[in-house]
């Protein structure tokens, strides 16, 4: 029998509920909740480019001239010049030989496992990879296999006892919920030493890490040669929408011709691609606003370590700060919330239980004054302050 309404009252309960948020944007960190104005610190919009005009006004223009929608799949009328453009910049910004974009990082992540792996074939991925990427591996039939966060020794003792097909290592290059950077380096030295493949998802890296933005791949100095397979996501740091995965041509067009999330599904909007296009401009030349960013995390990590707050710790704009259970720290976002100040408690499943947090992330729109706000406001809530000794 189906009692929907008791798992949902107990998840209630137990505060693990989800709810939706109606929010108008003011500028690039302030939202309108239709009662007052909030200023946010949980959007993934960490260059600040989601606003800015002149995406505005490439998207507007492109929409001029070629609707809202593709209309169709990329194999059939949906694939426009700009699309093309869009694949050309990415490859020539990443120093790959070819792009295939996606319409979401979830369906590139899904379509391209799916389409390297098979039933015989082994996966091996951090625990705490993106749930795109483990369903992925759940949805190509192969062999997942989990190693604790990070842990490279029991990857290779994994990797050493495994004979039978082909394998495949992923890992987030950024990971969302915690904000640490994999050991990329190990990782490909590992794929290259027991002849795996390797394929990361730059979705938090990518604009924010590397001379150029080029995100944590470049941040390690590893090309194609060593990890083929880069998947990046347009809807965080370029502000706009959508995915892509780059690498060497072959890689590229076996996934053109096998990712069944990309061959049929509708092929983004011309207007995004057109958008996307001025975004890395910015990202690749306003180099301030990496610097900035990165004095902003700064700041706040001297004053969270005064306020003896637990951070966990990341040196990127995602700042977890680690409250334990979900209740409080759904209690937590709640008194921010009060004082003018939004930040996401995340709980489980989305994090182990036992370290809900509050995931505060930065914008390179923020200023030093808005940090202080938070660092004031987190100060003057107790469950914060009682969490530091749990």
């Amino acid at each position: 029998m189906w009692n929907l309404a008791e798992g949902l009252a107990e998840r209630r309960a137990a505060g693990l509920e989800r709810r939706v948020r109606a929010l108008q944007p003011v500028d690039g960190v302030r939202v309108h909740d239709g009662r007052r104005e909030l200023l946010q610190f949980c959007s993934n919009d960490y260059m600040g480019l989601a606003a800015d005009q002149r995406l505005r006004a490439a998207f507007v223009d492109e929409a001029m001239r070629s609707g809202v929608g593709s209309g169709a799949s990329h194999f059939v009328t949906g694939h426009r010049p700009v699309h093309e453009a869009l694949a050309s910049r990415l490859a020539a910004w990443l120093q790959r030989d070819q792009v295939l974009l996606f319409s979401s990082g979830y369906l590139a992540n899904l379509g391209i496992v799916d389409a390297l792996v098979g039933r015989r074939d082994q996966v091996y991925q951090d625990r705490l990879n993106h749930a795109s990427l483990l369903d992925g591996a759940r949805l190509s039939g192969a062999r997942l296999k989990r190693y604790a966060h990070g842990d490279m020794e029991q990857l290779e003792r994994s990797l050493s006892r495994d004979v039978e097909g082909r394998r495949l290592i992923v890992s987030d290059g950024v990971f969302s919920m915690d904000g640490d950077i994999a050991p990329l380096s190990e990782l490909a030295s590992l794929a290259a030493r027991y002849g795996a493949a390797m394929l990361v998802d730059d979705a938090h890296g990518l604009g924010v890490l590397g001379e150029t933005g080029g995100g944590s791949l470049q941040q390690a100095g590893l090309d194609q040669d060593r990890v083929p397979l880069l998947v990046g996501t347009l809807g965080k740091a370029a502000g706009t929408f959508g995915a892509f995965v780059a690498g060497p041509a072959v890689w590229v067009e076996h996934l053109r011709q096998q990712a069944r999330t990309q061959i049929y599904t509708t092929a983004p909007p011309a207007a995004l691609a057109a958008a996307t296009l001025v975004a890395i401009d910015i990202l690749t030349e306003e180099t301030w606003r990496r610097h900035h960013l990165q004095a902003l995390i700064a700041r706040f990590q001297a004053g969270a370590a005064q306020l003896g707050l637990r951070l966990l710790p990341s040196p990127t704009p995602i700042q977890p700060v680690l409250v334990g259970d979900a209740g409080t720290a759904l209690e937590a976002s709640e008194a921010l919330d009060r004082r003018g100040i939004m930040v996401s408690a995340i709980r489980p499943p989305t994090v182990p239980a036992g370290s809900a947090r509050l995931r505060v992330t930065f914008s390179a729109l923020h200023k030093e004054a808005d940090v202080d706000r938070l660092l004031e406001a987190m100060a003057d809530i107790p469950v914060l302050r009682s969490a530091e000794s749990a």
